[in-house]
């Protein structure tokens, strides 16, 4: 898969542009603030239908405008694939393929792979939960339709049970219905996430002892309330507690995705370095996962990440993006240097790029085919 071209309008503070991007490598430059890093989210925004900074919507429409548009055209197995975004201030936004509106976005995710790195990543291993549970149900939803429908009606009954708690029902025969549809559900996305793990881990390991050239093992492990005890008992055995606390407290909402540097939490023990190719050898395991099972290779997005690297890594991550196995990539980064070493290292086409105060200019004379 490949995006051919890029419009946006009024997209964050780019106001206006038009790219034709290359089919390998497209590299952006310029300082902090200029509009790099929502380039790449406009980007991410057509594959997924939301922005991977979690920016609400109304935030995502340049200031004083009302209306913000992004157009993608896409090369996808021999076919072009156009994807139209429009976003109003109060009011819902518009997604079409090929001009044919969308009856639910939900129907949109998976039809254009992409994986992103970015210093947002971070939340992976300091933040909550939620952020790692996000991350596994991202993976599986763009490979199984199923998995995503799974995940939604999970989410419906979850929320119905939860208002019946905080109302202090107590017709069992009402919990009953809705547990039954979190358990049918629940046990789908506790499956799915397990084996992804499983299959996650080893890619993750290879890439992260390729990255920092040492024996540091790196683990994941899937942590749910599933493993010991089946959904069903588990909501009703905590009724009870659930009405007094006023939520469900037992479900695949609660699971937890632990990140270990040498057999202890990577959140308490890594260094910055450390941290941050943990997070880019998990997604570029990620991509590996996706180019093997999908129909076509995703996109990969790098955002800024060559920051708090020392040379060595910095160096096997060029020879890894700049080899065989990635498709398109658009990487972005303040300093020109490390561009240029990954353009030194390229054996195909590429197109370089100075963003400035919300403007993308190609670099004409810099373009080159190899």
């Amino acid at each position: 898969m490949i995006l051919k071209r890029l419009s946006i309008l009024n997209y964050k503070n780019i106001r206006q542009t038009e790219v034709a991007f290359s089919p390998k490598m497209n590299c952006f430059f310029g300082n902090n603030g200029m509009g790099k890093t929502n380039l790449l989210d406009a980007i991410h925004y057509l594959s997924f239908c939301k922005s991977y900074l979690n920016t609400p919507e109304s935030l995502l429409v340049t200031t004083d405008e009302e209306l913000c548009v992004l157009q993608g055209a896409y090369l996808y197995e021999g076919r072009d694939e156009d994807i139209f975004c429009s976003i109003r201030r109060k009011s819902r936004k518009q997604f079409k393929r090929n001009k044919k509106e969308y009856d639910k976005l939900s129907d949109h995710i998976g039809l254009l792979p992409l994986v992103m790195v970015s210093p947002a990543d971070s939340e992976l291993i300091q933040g909550g939960s939620d952020e790692r549970r996000k991350f596994l149900d991202m993976i599986i939803s763009q490979q199984d339709k199923n998995y995503l429908h799974a995940l939604i009606q999970y989410n419906k009954a979850l929320m119905q049970r939860n208002v019946l708690l905080k109302n202090q029902v107590t017709d069992y025969s009402l919990f009953e219905v809705l547990e039954m549809q979190m358990e049918l559900y629940g046990s789908k996305i506790y499956k799915d996430r397990v084996r992804l793990v499983e299959e996650l881990t080893p890619l993750f390991n290879s890439y992260y002892q390729t990255i920092c050239s040492s024996s540091e093992c790196v683990g994941l492990t899937y942590i749910s309330q599933l493993s010991d005890c089946g959904l069903a008992e588990l909501l009703q055995q905590s009724r009870e507690r659930d009405r007094y606390l006023g939520y469900t407290s037992s479900g695949v909402h609660k699971d937890d995705l632990e990140m270990t540097l040498s057999g202890q939490l990577i959140r308490r023990v890594g260094s910055q370095g450390q941290n941050k190719t943990f997070l880019i050898a998990l997604k570029l395991a990620q991509f590996a996962l996706l180019a093997k099972k999908g129909n076509t290779l995703p996109v990969l997005l790098l955002d800024d990440i060559f920051d708090k690297l020392d040379a060595n890594r910095v160096e096997q991550i060029i020879k890894l993006v700049s080899g065989e196995g990635f498709g398109q990539i658009f990487i972005t980064d303040t300093n020109r240097k490390y561009l240029d070493e990954i353009l030194a290292a390229m054996d195909h086409a590429y197109c370089l790029f100075k963003v400035e105060q919300g403007e993308v200019c190609p670099l004409e004379e810099e373009n080159e085919t190899k």
